[in-house]
């Protein structure tokens, strides 16, 4: 085995991490702002009577930003994380993991926020309490539960960060 492509391997995937996360998950904001708003306008307008202004849909006399904190950023860049700390997973099986992952967040939360909308525009009593539930304690879980999903999928066997980190330590003590 060749250690020092795997030891290199690993130095580049902790790379890439750190760069996607600069500045401020920029990158993600950038890709996933438009892909959140225009099919949450897309769909809110198949039920109301709806216009968009940047990030703001209007409904009636209802305004609802979408803010950076909607797009769910961090939501991608953990599952970002947990595919490229996890060693021994192939180029083109990990892109078909992230697109798999990416694109399973963006409908969840697509659909999260259009269900939120529709809270919003009926003046639900449960709107503040369900956008609260969703972004506390739903949000974690969706996301552990994808990464699961893809694991079980994947057959994904080791462990992310453990796994190098064990690899490591392994070739310290030789």
């Amino acid at each position: 085995m060749n250690h020092s492509k795997e030891v290199l391997g690993i130095l580049v995937r902790y790379l890439i991490l750190l760069a996607a996360a600069m500045p401020n998950l920029y990158l993600f904001y950038f890709i996933f702002t438009p892909l959140t708003i225009y099919p949450v306008y897309f769909l809110t307008n198949l039920f109301f009577n709806a216009s968009l202004n940047g990030d703001v849909i209007s409904i009636n006399s209802l305004s609802i930003r979408l803010i950076d904190a909607c797009i769910a950023a961090s939501a991608y860049y953990l599952l970002l994380i947990l595919n490229l700390s996890t060693p021994k997973i192939k180029i083109s099986k990990r892109i078909k993991i992230l697109s798999l992952a990416f694109t399973s967040i963006l409908i969840i939360n697509v659909l999260r926020i259009f269900f939120l909308i529709l809270l919003a525009v009926n003046n639900s009593s449960l709107f503040e309490l369900t956008h609260k539930f969703i972004w506390y304690f739903l949000s974690t879980i969706i996301v552990i539960g994808i990464w699961f999903i893809q694991i079980k999928a994947f057959k994904i066997k080791q462990t992310p960060i453990y796994s190098d980190l064990k690899y490591l330590f392994g070739l310290a003590k030789n």
